[in-house]
């Protein structure tokens, strides 16, 4: 796959590009569905590379076990033939909060995320006895602008707490719309000169974790070399491929697909524009995830 920054190719398929690979890392939101519908040629896609005796681990920074996610990909029509394994923040953090048995915590995020605490000596306290912050997400939900929150996170930063951010993701779509992710509220977190511990992607802890499950599927190594992660983020799933040694597929029709695909075709000059400035930059791009 070519080298260049400037210009990466645009493929019309993942078969293009599927001989050169043994393990995909796809991520989920923005590339296998939108929140309210499921995208059916993008797990074809993934099946057919299954198919071929490729192996595929999808790779999420939803903040819940992978059973619950997986659940709902079922009820949105994307079924195991697609997958051979599953990795999240949420497993992630599960093991953060585990290390830390009996550890009162503040929580904030919505109630669908209660499951990261099941079986978990986890005790959820107000942030005035809270030994250190867990964000899976903005509460309430339909906030827009982090600015909401710079009043509560600079309390919680001037006394030291820690900010476990179950989500690195600054916004996530949900049909059309784009909702704020606790990524931006550790951002700001940061901003005000508090500690923030990321589970999941770019950092490297969810990528061991994956490449762990593809080496027990394949039952040897994996050679980073013949890895390819698939996303919608550059400053995510791009990022933290190129972090790892593995080479990236950039989803053009996910979180910038506004910018990038306005009319439903992908425009190269805005895809240029864009990775101008992103912190990390695809091997290929593809409109939408499909064969």
């Amino acid at each position: 796959m070519p080298e260049t920054i400037d210009a990466p190719p645009i493929v019309d398929g993942l078969g293009a590009l599927a001989d050169r690979f043994d393990v995909l890392l796809c991520d989920v939101w923005g590339v296998l569905h939108n929140g309210l519908e499921a995208y059916p040629e993008a797990a074809e896609a993934l099946r057919r590379f299954r198919s071929r005796g490729g192996t595929v681990i999808l790779i999420s920074n939803a903040p819940r076990p992978h059973e619950a996610v997986e659940k709902r990909l079922a009820q949105l029509g994307v079924t195991r033939e697609a997958f051979d394994d599953f990795v999240t923040s949420g497993d992630l953090t599960r093991e953060v909060v585990a290390s830390r048995p009996g550890v009162p915590l503040h929580h904030m995020g919505p109630a669908r995320d209660f499951r990261l605490f099941d079986g978990l000596d986890a005790p959820r306290v107000a942030p005035k006895h809270a030994e250190y912050f867990l964000c899976t997400g903005p509460m309430p939900e339909d906030v827009r602008s982090v600015e909401h929150f710079r009043e509560p996170l600079s309390e919680l930063a001037s006394r030291g707490l820690e900010f476990v951010c179950a989500n690195p993701d600054l916004v996530v779509e949900k049909g059309n719309e784009l909702l704020l992710c606790a990524g931006s509220l550790a951002v700001l977190y940061e901003s005000l000169g508090g500690k923030v511990l990321y589970a999941g992607k770019p950092h490297r802890p969810i990528y061991d974790l994956a490449l762990s499950h593809a080496k027990r599927r394949r039952g040897r190594a994996i050679d980073p070399a013949r890895v390819l992660a698939i996303g919608d983020a550059p400053r995510t799933d791009i990022a933290g491929a190129r972090s790892i040694g593995a080479r990236s597929l950039l989803v053009a029709n996910g979180i910038h697909a506004r910018e990038l695909m306005p009319q439903g075709l992908l425009l190269r000059q805005a895809l240029t524009r864009m990775l101008a400035d992103a912190p990390g930059q695809p091997d290929a791009v593809i409109g939408k995830l499909c064969w």
